[in-house]
């Protein structure tokens, strides 16, 4: 069995995320605001195999840590919990959603927004720029010329862990450099919602062949 990943939203991304790290062979721990009964029901229909826990327990035995819920909701999150800890940073800044953050209409990026809450954690920038449903369909193994890239952005002592994760879900990791290179990634950015190769991502956002 894998490392222990626990996934912070019970959503369709989240699950989604669930289902591809378990069939890596990951131990999936899930927890959500519903708690661990109704997220438990969830995951026995759509995810099976992952564990539904509370917030605390999950993220408590975790390696990495993966955030798939809503951008204004990370600050209700216990931060020294998280403190240490590789977290993927898979949340959009949605106005609709989320409400306007002024620091964001500065040109501070979200992910930014999200380690400045997380200042313990190691915050990369991961699974943001697919929509689930590509997520789902799209995975494939190493060497596959139809495999998807996905791009992330964070410290480069932490990119190769993250990609690691990537990789394993079924995707080619492109690192793109630090969090204040990921606007490509963020809703609007070039790379949003595309489905392309590693080679088209890196060309897209001008990253070196050897990243």
């Amino acid at each position: 069995m894998g490392s222990i990943v626990a996934i912070v939203g019970a959503g369709k991304l989240g699950t989604t995320i669930a289902r591809l790290l378990l069939a890596a062979g990951y131990d999936v721990r899930v927890t959500s605001a519903s708690g661990p009964g109704a997220t438990g029901f969830i995951l026995d229909v759509i995810a099976p195999g992952a564990r539904a826990q509370a917030f605390a327990d999950a993220v408590g035995e975790a390696e990495v840590v993966i955030l798939a819920l809503p951008l204004s909701r990370i600050r209700d999150l216990d931060a020294a919990l998280l403190a240490g800890k590789l977290v993927l940073d898979a949340t959009n800044h949605w106005e609709s959603v989320d409400g306007r953050f002024e620091d964001l209409a500065h040109e501070v990026r979200s992910t930014q927004y999200v380690a400045d809450l997380l200042s313990g954690s190691r915050v990369v920038k991961a699974f943001n720029h697919l929509g689930y449903h590509d997520l789902d369909h799209g995975a494939r193994p190493p060497g596959d010329p139809a495999r998807v890239g996905m791009a992330i952005a964070g410290g480069a002592d932490d990119l190769a862990r993250a990609g690691e994760i990537v990789d394993a879900a079924g995707f080619e990791p492109v690192r793109l450099g630090t969090i204040a290179d990921s606007a490509p990634m963020e809703p609007g950015g070039e790379l949003f919602g595309r489905v392309a190769s590693a080679d088209d991502i890196r060309a897209r956002a001008a990253v070196p062949a050897r990243s």
